[in-house]
Formats: structure tokens, C-alpha cells, sequence
């Protein structure tokens, strides 16, 4: 279509944020700190290259990812401990704080539950920024590999998505069968994948992680936690995923608790407070 004569001025319109997010609460990160200075290692989990494990973390606690040999993205689910209805919102946490999670930041759960369910309270990757492609890391933008996509560009099965290791580890957990624990699997907080928009088709992309050995990114417990995290079968998801081609590493998930008394004063938060009436009568 021929552009309009008023184009450049329709384009040259100042954008409006969605969400503006001043009103949030402001999580308390130092007290969170001076706790974490005196919490105890209480559990650590390996997660294999290519597969998925399941942890849990109660609320108050702390949990560590990192990749103790090398780079490595990692997708990671939350739920509510007892309430599985109640998981981890990406979308609703990318409205809230952008496209890629930085330290003060905080996870949401879904409708109608719409909570923190934790907080990011340290970050060795922090330093990154935005690189001259666009590039961010550690994303609440894509959903996560998965077997049904790369079939229907490849035509080929692959077993070792995130969505098939997620639904794994939550069926060898929960002692449910594929089909039911593959339901419970939701978009993911894409750990240490550094990945952005193209300028001219607006494709979604992903490069190199600038994660090395030793790069972690520690979170609080707002609420009591299942945690269901995948080593992605792209490694550092600098070539391709969904294959077994590339170099793959472990995580490692460390969980620490604080003692009795370091964190007085803080709650762990309550569902939204909508009335859920929906209708003006």
C-alpha cells in the first residue's frame, strides 16, 4: 500500500508504557541481603545436560542457578508449592518489567493469582546491558523449545526440547503420566539466553550467552516454590537447539535458607486483591 501523506507523522507519535510500574512495591533487597549474609546451604541439584529436574524451595529461601563448567541456558517453571493452578506468568512478568529480567525485578503468577513469586536479588551478568544487536539477557520472551514446533519446520522428532525435559522432570516428580504433567508446563524464564528482536523483520533472536563458568543468578522465595528447570539442549543457544549438536553443560541449583529471625517484618504476599466480580452490578 502507498504510505499515507501524513505517514511520518502517524509514525513520529510518542509511545505510551503499558504498565507503568512505579506504584509497585519495592521489594526490600537489602533486608533480603542481610538475610542471604547468614543462610545456610540446606540443597544443591544437578541438572544434566539435555534433561530437567525438579526442586523445591520454601518461601523465605533463597535459590542459586549457575553453571559450574560453562555456558549454559537454562528454562525454568515455578509453581506454587501446593497449588499448581498458580505458575509463573512470563507474560504478565514482561508487561510488568520488560523483556528481560534484571536484579530487583520480581516473577508473577498467573490469573487469578497474580503475585510475586520471587525476586532476582543478585546477578553476576548484570554488567551486560544492551548490546549493539539489541541483545539482552536472561528473557521472559520466548516460550521455550519443544518438540511440536521443530517438527512442524523439520518434520523430524527430537525428545530433548525443554518442553519434553520440563514434562519429564514434572511426571517423574509428581508421579503423573506424560500426557497430564506435559499440561502443567508453561512459558519460561529463559536463564543466562541472551536474545533480542531483529531491526528489520522483527524476528525473534538469540546469541552466544555471555555466561562463563561460575555466572549464577540468585533469586528470593516469596512464596513456597516447585521449580522445574531444563539445561537447554542449545547449550549456550549460539547456533541451534532442538538438536544434539552443540556443546552442552550442566546447572547447578543451590538452596539456601536463612535463620529464625533474619528476615522479621517481612510476609510472604497474598493472593491479588481483585473481587473477581467481573460485572458492575
Amino acid at each position: 500500500m502507498k504510505a499515507p501523506k501524513d505517514a511520518d507523522a502517524r509514525r513520529a507519535i510518542a509511545p505510551v508504557i503499558c504498565y507503568p510500574n512505579d506504584t509497585l512495591y519495592k521489594p526490600p533487597l537489602e533486608t533480603y541481603r542481610a538475610a542471604r549474609a547468614k543462610a545456610s546451604e540446606t540443597n544443591s541439584i544437578t541438572i544434566p545436560p539435555r534433561e530437567a529436574r525438579c526442586f523445591y524451595v520454601t518461601a523465605g529461601s533463597f535459590f542459586r542457578i549457575s553453571c559450574p563448567e560453562g555456558a549454559q541456558v537454562g528454562d525454568l517453571n515455578l509453581f506454587e508449592a501446593r497449588n499448581l493452578d498458580e505458575h509463573f506468568y512470563s507474560g504478565k512478568t514482561r508487561a510488568l518489567h520488560g523483556s528481560h529480567i534484571k536484579v530487583g525485578d520480581r516473577l508473577w503468577s498467573c490469573l487469578p493469582y497474580l503475585r510475586p513469586m520471587a525476586t532476582v536479588l543478585t546477578d553476576t551478568l548484570d554488567w551486560y546491558g544492551v548490546d549493539e544487536h539489541g541483545g539482552r539477557v536472561h528473557d521472559v520472551i520466548g516460550t521455550r523449545c519443544d518438540p511440536y514446533t521443530h517438527h512442524l519446520l523439520t518434520g523430524k522428532d527430537y525428545h530433548h526440547t525443554c518442553h519434553s525435559n520440563l514434562t519429564r522432570a514434572l511426571a517423574d516428580h509428581l508421579d503423573k503420566p506424560l500426557s497430564e504433567a506435559e499440561a502443567l508446563v508453561h512459558d519460561v524464564l529463559n536463564v543466562f539466553m541472551c536474545t533480542g528482536f531483529t531491526q528489520d523483520t522483527g524476528q525473534y533472536f538469540m546469541k552466544s550467552s555471555p555466561a562463563r563458568k561460575g555466572d549464577y543468578i540468585e533469586f528470593f522465595a516469596e512464596i513456597d516454590l516447585l521449580c522445574a528447570l531444563s539445561a537447554c539442549p542449545g547449550g549456550d543457544c549460539g547456533s541451534e537447539h532442538s538438536s544434539d549438536a552443540a556443546q552442552c553443560h550442566p546447572l547447578e541449583v543451590t538452596v539456601h535458607a536463612p535463620p529464625a529471625g533474619a528476615l522479621d517484618g517481612w510476609y510472604s504476599p497474598s493472593h491479588n486483591r481483585y473481587s473477581r466480580r467481573h460485572s458492575h452490578d
